[in-house]
């Protein structure tokens, strides 16, 4: 039997102290180490809050706008037709048979109009293409027809009405014997109840004889046929880029009458610019410029991933410096760039 306080056991309790002090050192270095991951895990997401921030409400935004048809579903409803929201006073829309606030085109020409976007690319199309022409009875053409003198103008198109005429339009077409004749035609009873034709072969229906005019117009004029029913249809003859900056439309038409039909404009146009301001506030905080959020985001990514790469915390910095450097010199480029545009048009 060993006695109590013998060598053996100081040994012994000596070894067990030891491990406890190593155990105890290494729990300390590690419980360290996971708090400073943290904190430099939780750093790096608190400078990135604001970017976040812009980041989702322009997610939201877009969302919304995106599904608007259908949370406004109840109230307004959508697909019918272009709702004309505003006539501006200069507009050549304006007038006793033009447009009015509450009508609701569906059609311009042979052009369905569904919407705003419809409405734009139908203009777009009708500005890209020639001039369409109107199917016309050939008795009903010598009936509406007056003699009228034939000249051309600057562009080398031809007119054969009076230049004082408000109401008449001087009209191209072909027959069996010439290929270029010309008639000066009263332009509301001559198209209102016409179908659209390219050429004579268009018209040929019916059994009835039938020819393709076509207004002769200056370059980039148009003569539009606007159907706005039950409303008479409206004439427009201008270039088509009048008629979509001066009228202003909406997709929504409302259900009920005592209900705005600004309300989906307003929240259209606040999502618009909620989605442009916050990408925009977002790209440019997440950008490595000087001052911006995006200073303090690089120098926390670089110390979080660099750290062991690259042991000198100077030559981090320069790293750093210099990718700040090159963030700062793209934006200031670009937005100089921008006020260049801006300022040459």
């Amino acid at each position: 039997m060993q006695q109590a306080g013998s060598p053996v056991n100081s040994a012994h309790s000596s070894h067990g102290a030891g491990l406890l002090a190593s155990t105890a050192i290494q729990k300390h270095f590690f419980v360290s180490y996971l708090c400073q991951c943290f904190l430099k895990r939780l750093i790096f997401f608190i400078l990135f809050v604001g970017v976040w921030h812009n980041f989702v409400l322009g997610v939201a935004s877009l969302i919304v706008l995106f599904l608007l048809p259908a949370i406004l579903f109840p109230f307004y409803y959508t697909g019918v037709g272009a709702l004309v929201t505003e006539v501006t006073e200069d507009s050549p829309a304006n007038g006793p048979r033009g447009l009015f606030v509450g009508d609701l085109v569906t059609n311009l020409q042979d052009c369905s109009v569904r919407g705003v976007e419809d409405w734009n690319s139908c203009l777009g199309e009708i500005s890209r293409k020639t001039q369409i022409g109107y199917c016309i009875n050939a008795a009903t053409l010598q009936q509406l027809s007056f003699p009228a003198r034939v000249y051309r103008r600057l562009d080398g198109t031809v007119e054969c009405c009076s230049n004082s005429s408000l109401t008449d339009v001087c009209f191209s077409y072909s027959n069996n014997l010439d290929s270029h004749l010309y008639a000066c035609l009263p332009a509301r009873k001559a198209i209102e109840a016409s179908q659209v034709c390219r050429t004579n072969m268009d018209c040929q229906k019916d059994f009835v004889p039938s020819l393709c005019v076509t207004p002769s117009l200056e370059n980039q004029t148009r003569l539009i046929r606007v159907k706005h029913p039950p409303h008479i249809d409206m004439l427009f003859v201008g270039h088509p880029m009048h008629l979509q900056y001066t009228v202003s439309l909406s997709s929504f038409v409302p259900r009920h009458n005592f209900l705005s039909i600004d309300l989906p404009v307003v929240i259209e146009t606040m999502c618009k610019y909620l989605i442009s301001l916050s990408g925009a506030l977002a790209v440019i905080n997440a950008v490595p410029c000087f001052a911006l959020d995006g200073q303090w985001i690089l120098n926390s990514f670089l110390e979080a991933t660099l750290a062991s790469l690259i042991v000198e915390k100077q030559n981090r910095e320069l790293v750093g410096f210099l990718i700040l450097l090159a963030g700062s010199a793209l934006l200031a480029a670009n937005v100089a760039l921008g006020l260049w545009m801006v300022t040459a048009r």
